[in-house]
């Protein structure tokens, strides 16, 4: 370890007993900066921040040391978290400086940051970005990130999205097509917001199950629903989705959508079996009947409702008579019938396929007399 405590010694020898009056200012400087490395060295950010006032506060030092030693004073505030004062010093220093770096713009920028004042903070890192474009250099990621959110926070969307194009040009990160994707759904640019999402799944940067799903349910808005199947399919068979009941609903829904009512049918058989309610029971019958398995989806649906929960029960009997129709169960068929149209919402299509139940009976009936 550097004996500090030693070097300080040393130094204190030069300036002590009249040893001051007999350097000139530009040495006492020299000095008072060997204190503040000193200092520095040891973690002591106050006392390197008082020997560098005592270096600018030296007459007639040469302007390259007074510049670097202000720019310091404002970083050390920063270390030490006092904003105001660091932001004070920094445009102390500007004032100074004829060519100041794009890096000086952004400790300026992450400064009024820290005091919310968000509009000069993005002033400045906005200087900082154009800065760097003139000169055909990348901008750091952090500059644009800090851009980024004091764009969301103004609720400056368009900008926020200009930030993130940009960002993904440069840095193409997972976490900058989530943010892009969903910057453009408000935008309700729903085209965009489904190929930013579906540009990350490609390149497998959609390891969570959560945003699998999200992808999924933005292939069904655009109507392609094979698309959302096939994501939802390959998410729970790999088990980065969660197995349960929902997702293997919307899979179902999704290849059921897609007119693929084979691959429908194991998932909400799934769906069903991981469910306390009888809705989904219901709803397999219903994918049962598409798929001409009348037994099955008589059984699904009386399962349904008879465990309860079913939020259409007319609906579900309405499908039950159509499956017992199917099944040439007449008799269960017209109880099935009778019993959805009590509720009005199904009266009126529950008459008519009674109706068309009783035509059938009747045809049948002349078709055995005439035998």
């Amino acid at each position: 370890a550097k004996d500090w405590k030693t070097a300080k010694k040393v130094l204190d020898n030069m300036i002590g007993a009249g040893g001051k009056k007999a350097l000139n200012s530009y040495e006492l400087a020299n000095v008072y900066n060997l204190y503040a490395f000193i200092y520095y060295s040891a973690e002591d950010y106050g006392g390197a921040l008082k020997a560098y006032k005592q270096v600018v506060a030296q007459p007639d030092i040469p302007l390259a040391m007074e510049i670097n030693t202000r720019y310091t004073i404002a970083q050390l505030y920063f270390v030490q978290e006092d904003w105001k004062k660091g932001i004070d010093a920094l445009l102390e220093w500007f004032k100074a400086t004829e060519i100041p770096p794009a890096s000086a713009y952004v400790m300026l920028a992450q400064g009024y940051y820290q005091v919310k004042d968000y509009k000069n903070a993005l002033l400045n890192v906005e200087k900082a970005i154009s800065m760097y474009k003139e000169k055909d250099k990348v901008p750091k990621e952090q500059w644009y990130n800090l851009a980024r959110f004091l764009y969301f926070d103004s609720n400056d969307v368009n900008s926020a999205v200009g930030v993130l194009e940009e960002l993904l040009k440069y840095y193409p990160k997972k976490q900058y097509w989530v943010q892009l994707s969903h910057m453009y759904g408000e935008q309700k640019k729903e085209g965009k917001q489904l190929a930013a999402m579906d540009t990350a799944y490609v390149q497998n940067m959609l390891d969570k199950g959560t945003e699998q799903i999200t992808m999924a349910y933005l292939y069904l808005n655009a109507e392609v629903p094979y698309r959302a199947a096939v994501i939802m399919d390959k998410g729970l068979k790999n088990e980065s989705i969660d197995p349960k009941s929902k997702n293997y609903e919307l899979l179902g829904n999704a290849w059921r959508q897609a007119q693929e009512v084979k691959k429908a049918i194991p998932a909400m058989e799934q769906a069903a079996a991981k469910s306390d309610s009888g809705e989904l029971y219901a709803r397999l019958g219903n994918v049962y009947l598409d798929g001409d398995q009348y037994k099955k989806a008589i059984t699904a649906i009386n399962k349904g409702l008879s465990r309860g929960g079913v939020k259409r029960p007319d609906t579900a009997r309405l499908i039950l008579g159509m499956a017992y129709f199917n099944d040439k169960q007449y008799n269960s068929a017209r109880k099935a019938f009778d019993a959805a149209r009590k509720d009005k919402r199904s009266e009126k299509y529950a008459s008519q396929w009674i109706k068309y139940l009783n035509s059938e009976l009747d045809r049948q009936k002349t078709l055995r007399d005439d035998i």
